[in-house]
């Protein structure tokens, strides 16, 4: 197994747009090989910098799996309009990927 995740900071009161983003995106993912599941975690707001952290999280059945992924049309597709929303972010996202150490 493969988690791949990415963490916005999402500028305070962009948190709607955020999620309307997420909510109302052209996704195929279910249809990809290899995809297993996704999530988009809402974390705590920073009052001091002005931000809400969030983060993707999706679970693939291989490392390759996501990267298949990432080369294809389906992804060009999904992250066409990325963008479009600069306004709502502080800062591009950052990402992060994991393999599941098994039997642990």
């Amino acid at each position: 197994m493969y988690i791949a995740m990415n963490r916005f900071k999402v500028a305070t009161g962009g948190e709607g747009d955020f999620e309307a983003v997420w909510r109302n995106r052209d996704s195929s993912l279910p249809e990809v090989p290899g995809f297993v599941e996704f999530r988009l975690l809402r974390g705590k707001v920073n009052d001091e910098e002005g931000y809400t952290l969030y983060s993707s999280h999706t679970v693939w059945k291989s490392e390759a799996d996501f990267q298949n992924w990432t080369k294809s049309e389906s992804f060009r597709a999904a992250h066409r309009n990325a963008g479009d929303h600069k306004a709502i972010y502080k800062g591009p996202p950052v990402f992060e990927g994991f393999n599941v150490v098994d039997s642990i």
